[in-house]
């Protein structure tokens, strides 16, 4: 038996009118009965197309200053009756009910009225009730109903309806219904969301409607997706598709780089969502040749980005490096037609977006929810801990390793000199696994630690660290501080004339 539904009439009312007008006209070729409201109902009749107002099926106007329009059980028993139910027939008939086979409604645009900036009162007058219920009730009812609920759904109907003379199968309508839902479900969690800033309620509510398939997750054989807004935080110049790893990276690169957003021209080179180069100088090809010496082995194949334009003459120096993508502010014209010479490399240009103000991450059967990590270590943050005070360059050099040290992997502890990452130990169970790993890099790339600086994370427990940064030529230290056993390492410092700074303000990162 054939599931297959032919359209006799529409109920139409639509905040957005865009895109609407082929749908109603092919609606009034096929000889569809059109139930319309208000703006909706006056939009069709200016196309000279008929249309019955809902009022004339009610018997109710708009009321309320049009808070209730459609809330009717003769409109919503046309969408809702059941045509192979013998009591639903018999109640249509009794009831002067006409049948709805279509609703094609949108919503009062909730979000983008709170994003303005408006009132309370215009952001609650903009909750939709009739359309949520048009929508809920004749996705419910999709094995009859077919439910049109946004304005980018309009072009994919039309073509449906054109295609098959209106003539819809069950799974046509099966489709538009999941569309509908998830309509429905992301604008009451916005909702929910708008309302729980003041009332705390512990629920979470976690809505994206722009998703994509990815090539696959961290590995080949595990499924990825990414569903976030990416075109509102980047335009793609050139290159592949970003892939599951590559968008952790550029996750990473962003926000570190937010660290460094109004500083002197700053570039950094990051492997597996840590820098392994960082640079600030006069010039950003200084500030990328710099970077790039930090470590050029893990360069290779690494996210690349700056806090400037990217120009031609450090475009020449980035097109002999194999790197996955390069993230900018912009890009100068040279710059740009220079890296794409590399048919995948990835050029991405960062917008003005603002950073997400939660991070979330899964956790055993559940989701771990946290504020995101805004504060940045600041010189007027910083306590002096021991006898020496840090000299204005030392602790210039503590702040920009501060600045690197919250974006490392626990355990962590970063070296600088000059304003140059010199290496960091990331992600060791043991601090002084993470010192002795810095220093050992650092070495290898043939860097003169003399007179060089060090972050940490989180505090020592013991003067192990101090006394090992000292030997390699570390000469000033910052640390948050907060150990009972603090004035070991200030007298190591003490006694073997090393400064020491304490910021009240821990940076783990898991």
């Amino acid at each position: 038996m054939s599931n297959n539904k032919t359209i006799k009439s529409a109920l139409i009312s639509v905040f957005s009118k865009e895109g609407l007008e082929p749908i109603v006209k092919e609606l009034n070729a096929q000889g569809v009965t059109i139930y319309s409201t208000g703006g909706t109902e006056k939009f069709i009749t200016d196309l000279g197309i008929k249309v019955i107002p809902v009022e004339d099926v009610t018997s109710y106007p708009s009321i309320l200053g049009g808070r209730v329009k459609t809330l009717h059980p003769k409109v919503f028993g046309g969408i809702l009756n059941r045509q192979n139910h013998d009591g639903d027939v018999k109640e249509m008939t009794e009831y002067e009910i006409p049948q709805i086979d279509v609703v094609i409604v949108d919503l009062y645009p909730f979000e983008k009225t709170v994003a303005s900036g408006a009132s309370t009162q215009d952001s609650i007058e903009k909750i939709d009730i009739g359309g949520i219920s048009l929508i809920r009730a004749a996705a419910k009812n999709y094995a009859d109903v077919i439910c049109v609920s946004s304005v980018n759904d309009y072009a994919e109907f039309l073509e449906l309806i054109t295609d098959k003379k209106g003539n819809l199968a069950e799974a046509d309508r099966k489709r538009f219904a999941a569309k509908a839902f998830n309509i429905s479900s992301h604008y009451d969690s916005a909702i929910f969301n708008y309302f729980n800033t003041e009332e705390n309620i512990p629920a979470l509510k976690v809505s994206e409607t722009e998703g994509k398939v990815l090539r696959y997750g961290e590995n080949p054989h595990q499924r990825g997706f990414f569903y976030g807004d990416f075109d509102a935080m980047f335009s793609q110049l050139h290159g592949k598709e970003l892939s599951y790893n590559n968008l952790l990276d550029v996750d990473a690169a962003v926000n570190l780089m937010d660290e460094f957003k109004n500083d002197a021209p700053t570039f950094a080179i990051l492997k597996h969502n840590n820098a392994c180069g960082l640079a600030q100088r006069n010039t950003l090809l200084e500030a990328y040749n710099d970077a790039l010496a930090g470590d050029p082995v893990s360069a290779f194949g690494g996210v690349l980005i700056s806090n400037t334009e990217i120009d031609a003459a450090t475009a020449k120096e980035i097109h002999k490096l194999f790197c996955e993508v390069v993230i900018a502010p912009s890009f100068s014209t040279d710059a740009e037609a220079l890296l794409k010479g590399k048919k995948n490399r990835i050029l991405l240009v960062l917008k003005d977006a603002k950073l997400a103000q939660t991070t979330l991450r899964t956790c055993l059967n559940g989701v771990l929810v946290q504020d995101r990590n805004t504060i940045t270590d600041t010189k007027e943050d910083t306590k002096k801990a021991t006898e020496k005070a840090p000299t204005d360059t030392e602790l210039d050099d503590l702040i920009f390793a501060s600045k690197i040290c919250k974006h490392t992997k626990s355990n962590t502890i970063v070296l600088v000199k000059g304003k140059q990452l010199c290496a960091s130990g990331t992600g060791q169970t043991s601090r002084v696994d993470a010192l002795n790993q810095a220093i050992h890099k650092a070495q290898s790339f043939k860097f003169d630690l003399n007179g060089s600086v060090m972050a940490s994370d989180a505090f020592f427990p013991f003067p192990d660290c101090v006394e090992i940064a000292k030997n390699a030529g570390v000469t000033a230290v910052i640390q948050p501080g907060g150990s009972i056993k603090d004035q070991l390492s200030i007298d190591y410092c003490n006694g073997n004339n090393v400064s020491m700074v304490f910021t009240g303000t821990r940076h783990f990162k898991h």
